[in-house]
């Protein structure tokens, strides 16, 4: 277990949107109520992600676009290409200006949408996560609102193995998706985090240092163990000072700071939960009563424990 293990524990594509766009150009997708996270391949031809009030990004064949955008955007074969289908963030998709049935609502059957005539040129697949609770929010924090990764061979494989199966429906499609795109995500991430203009979550280059990798995998798997400075120490075989010297040097904080921050992101994520208690929570992170978590939950995060679980709290099932 490590931080990107952590982060993506609320991000999961278990029934995730789907759905591939075929089509001979022009044409074009409108998201008129993107997901918190949208993933888009192009796996045949080329393609213009066009957001709201910004520049249109160039998609090219082979390539990923991560996007986070809190406002509508457009994915075309040109920026000035207009949506013949709009998006409403679930799989709903309605038709722009159809003869046969104008303004016509449906559900994405087969997850394609589009011409699929033998002659269509281009294939977008797209899927949408549904994104809960704040373990993720660290890695999208880290991204910008559109991140494309540009083709590459380590990832060929994986998008050969999408298209194949995306262009026929087969029994048990749904579950081969989700897997194939929870794999896609986390190359994705991979590849854009490894590129030098990127700024990823913090620890995460240092995951690749023997020494403060093993501490930050260890402080990830058993966050609420009583950890010291030396007890941390001794995990990566250093001196208290030369770890701490080393470990904010890669992480940027010091080793307990980063670990009480942790401790708070698992902890807002917790009290969400129906019937969580702020002793409980407490005792889940780390603290053995409620004081000293609320007086470090309050000092991390400016609310207290209680009125965070109030604001954000998730209503318990009927």
């Amino acid at each position: 277990m490590d931080l990107l293990d952590d982060y993506l524990s609320g991000v999961r594509a278990r029934g995730a949107v789907f759905c591939s766009t075929v089509s001979v150009p022009p044409w074009g997708m409108r998201f008129t109520g993107p997901a918190p996270l949208t993933l888009s391949a192009m796996l045949r031809g080329d393609a213009w992600l066009v957001p709201d009030g910004g520049d249109p990004v160039e998609l090219p064949r082979g390539g990923i676009a991560l996007v986070r955008a809190r406002s509508p955007y457009t994915v075309a074969d040109h920026p000035d290409s207009m949506p013949r289908v709009l998006v409403d963030g679930d799989d709903h998709c309605t038709l722009v200006d159809d003869p046969a049935e104008p303004g016509r609502n449906w559900r994405v059957t087969g997850r394609t949408v589009g011409d699929a005539a033998d002659g269509a040129t281009d294939l977008l697949v797209t899927a949408g996560y549904r994104v809960g609770g704040d373990l993720c929010r660290p890695l999208l924090d880290a991204l910008p609102p559109i991140a494309v990764v540009r083709p590459d061979p380590g990832l060929s494989a994986l998008l050969d193995l999408i298209t194949a199966e995306v262009e026929h429906d087969e029994p048990g499609q749904q579950v081969v998706l989700d897997r194939f795109l929870d794999l896609l995500l986390v190359r994705a991430l991979r590849t854009w985090f490894a590129h030098p203009g990127a700024t990823p979550p913090p620890g995460y280059r240092a995951l690749a240092d023997p020494d403060i990798g093993h501490v930050l995998r260890r402080l990830h798997e058993e966050p609420a163990r009583p950890w010291t400075v030396a007890s941390l120490a001794g995990e990566a075989g250093m001196s208290r000072t030369a770890f701490a010297r080393r470990f904010s040097a890669l992480v940027g904080r010091p080793p307990l700071a980063y670990l009480t921050d942790w401790r708070m992101t698992l902890a807002a994520d917790r009290l969400r939960a129906p019937r969580a208690t702020v002793t409980a929570v407490a005792k889940e992170v780390g603290y053995a009563d409620g004081f000293a978590f609320s007086a470090a939950f309050k000092r991390v995060r400016g609310v207290s424990p209680s009125a965070h679980r109030a604001a954000s709290r998730v209503p318990d099932a009927p």
